[in-house]
C-alpha cells in the first residue's frame, strides 16, 4: 500500500495512472469540490479526508498552524478522526468492549472499522425480517394466481401454480445495501486484520441479490423501531457506495473518496460542543431569517450558530476554518459584511467570528449607522485545537460563555 499524506490547500505530484484516474473521477464537474487538476498532480481545496486510487491512499489532513513534521501529521490525523467521530455521532454498539480498542491509522480505516463493528453487532442481535411481494411457480396455491404466466409455465404441469405472494424473510433493501458494501470492502480493504473479519461476516451474512444504488435508493429508506439499529451502518454504506468510482477498463485503479468540507466540519463541531456544554443557553444552528423577496423568489440568511440567553439577549457565531494572526491579518471583507448583516437582522448584542487559533480574542465593532447610539460589536475569537476532544469541547464552550457574559458586565 502506497500512502501519500498532504494538508488542505497543498499540491502533490502523482504518477500518470493515478492522475488519469483522478481526472476520470472528476469528470466534467467544473469547479470540482475536492481538488483542482494541475500538471502531473492535483491541488487540494478545503475538503479533507482520504482518496483511495487502487492500492494508493492519498490522505488530506486539516491544518491550523504552521508547523511541519511527522509528529504533526499523526496529531492532525488523530484530531480529524476525533472530530468526525463527534460530528457523525458514531455510538458503536459492539457486542464486546474488546472491539473498541483498535485505533484506526487513517480516515478510511476508521469508517471501515465502524462499519464492520456495526454489522457484527447486527448479526449478534439478529437480522430483522420484512414482508415482501414475490412471485414463483409453486406446488401449492398461495397468494394470487398470475393467469398469463401460469398458462405459459404450467400448460403441462397442472399440479403447479404461478402465483404472486407475500413472504417474510431477510431479503430487503437494508440487507442488500449492507451485503453490497461488504463485498466492496472485501475488494478494496488493505488492512489484513480487518480483511479476515470481513470474510467471516460474508460467511455469516445471508447472500443477497446485487442492486444498483443511487442517492434516491437511500432517500427512500424509512426506519422503524426494529430497523433503527441499522442507521449507522447504512449511513456509512451510503458514503462508501456513492463515492466509489470503479475502474471499468482495468479494475486496478478504482477510486473511493471519503472527503469532508473542513469549514462545515468545524461549524458542526463547534455547535455540538456548545450544545453539549452550554445547558443554560439555547443553542441553535442554521436559523433562517427572511432577507430579501420579490414576486417570484425569496432569499434567507442562515448564520452558523445562534445563542440565546433570553428573548432580549442574542449572540450570533460565524465559524471559519482559517488561520488568523494576532493582528487579524487574513480576515476578509466578506466575512465582516456577513457578520454585520447577522447583527442587524437578528438584533444581536454580540457577533463573533470563530477561528481555530491560540485561544485569544480581539474586540471589534462596526461603525455606527443612521441614528444608532451604540456600536455593534464583532469579536474575533480563536479557539486552541486540543488533543483531548472532551477538554477541547469544554474549552470552546467556556470561551464563548465568557464572551457572552461580557454583555451583562457592560449592561451592569
Amino acid at each position: 500500500m502506497n500512502k501519500i499524506t498532504v494538508y488542505e490547500y497543498q499540491s502533490v505530484k502523482l504518477p500518470e495512472k493515478i492522475h488519469k484516474s483522478l481526472e476520470e473521477f472528476r469528470g466534467n464537474k467544473k469547479p470540482f469540490q475536492y481538488y483542482d487538476l494541475i500538471h502531473k498532480g492535483v491541488r487540494f481545496k478545503s475538503y479533507v479526508g482520504v482518496i483511495q486510487v487502487g492500492k494508493t491512499i492519498i490522505e488530506v489532513l486539516p491544518k491550523a498552524d504552521n508547523k511541519n513534521n511527522e509528529d504533526e501529521e499523526s496529531r492532525w490525523r488523530d484530531i480529524l478522526i476525533k472530530m468526525l467521530r463527534t460530528v457523525h455521532n458514531f455510538e458503536i454498539k459492539a457486542p464486546t468492549q474488546s472491539l473498541l480498542k483498535i485505533k484506526p491509522n487513517s480516515i478510511l480505516e476508521l469508517y471501515f472499522e465502524i462499519f464492520v463493528k456495526e454489522i457484527e453487532y447486527l448479526l449478534h442481535t439478529g437480522l430483522s425480517k420484512k414482508y415482501r411481494k414475490t412471485e414463483g411457480n409453486l406446488n401449492a396455491l398461495k397468494g394470487r394466481i398470475l393467469f398469463q404466466k401460469n398458462i405459459q409455465k404450467n400448460l403441462i404441469h397442472k399440479e403447479r401454480f404461478f402465483v404472486n405472494y407475500t413472504t417474510y424473510d431477510k431479503e430487503h433493501i437494508l440487507h442488500k445495501i449492507l451485503y453490497k458494501t461488504l463485498k466492496l470492502l472485501q475488494n478494496i480493504n488493505t488492512n489484513s486484520a480487518l480483511q479476515s473479519r470481513i470474510c467471516i461476516l460474508l460467511l455469516d451474512f445471508p447472500e443477497m441479490p446485487d442492486i444498483k444504488t443511487t442517492k434516491n435508493t437511500f432517500n427512500k429508506i424509512v426506519y422503524s423501531r426494529k430497523t433503527e439499529a441499522y442507521r449507522n451502518a447504512i449511513n456509512i454504506a451510503k458514503m462508501i457506495l456513492l463515492n466509489y468510482h470503479p475502474d471499468i477498463q482495468g479494475g486496478s485503479n478504482s477510486v473511493l473518496a471519503l472527503m469532508f468540507d473542513m469549514n462545515k466540519l468545524w461549524e458542526k463541531f463547534v455547535y455540538i460542543s456548545l450544545k453539549k456544554n452550554l445547558k443554560d443557553y439555547k443553542v441553535s444552528e442554521q436559523v433562517p431569517k427572511l432577507f430579501w423577496n420579490c414576486k417570484s423568489r425569496q432569499k434567507t440568511i442562515k448564520p452558523d450558530i445562534v445563542i440565546n440567553k433570553d428573548k432580549n439577549n442574542c449572540m450570533v457565531l460565524d465559524t471559519k476554518w482559517k488561520i488568523l494572526d494576532n493582528n487579524a491579518e487574513g480576515i476578509s471583507d466578506e466575512d465582516l459584511k456577513q457578520a454585520f448583516v447577522y447583527s442587524v437582522y437578528f438584533n444581536a448584542q454580540k457577533v463573533a467570528l470563530v477561528y481555530p487559533g491560540n485561544g485569544g480574542k480581539i474586540d471589534g465593532e462596526f461603525e455606527k449607522i443612521l441614528n444608532e447610539t451604540e456600536s455593534r460589536t464583532c469579536d474575533l475569537i480563536s479557539i486552541p485545537v486540543m488533543d483531548n476532544v472532551k477538554v477541547w469541547q469544554k474549552e470552546i464552550a467556556e470561551l464563548i460563555r465568557k464572551s457572552f457574559f461580557c454583555l451583562y458586565i457592560k449592561e451592569g
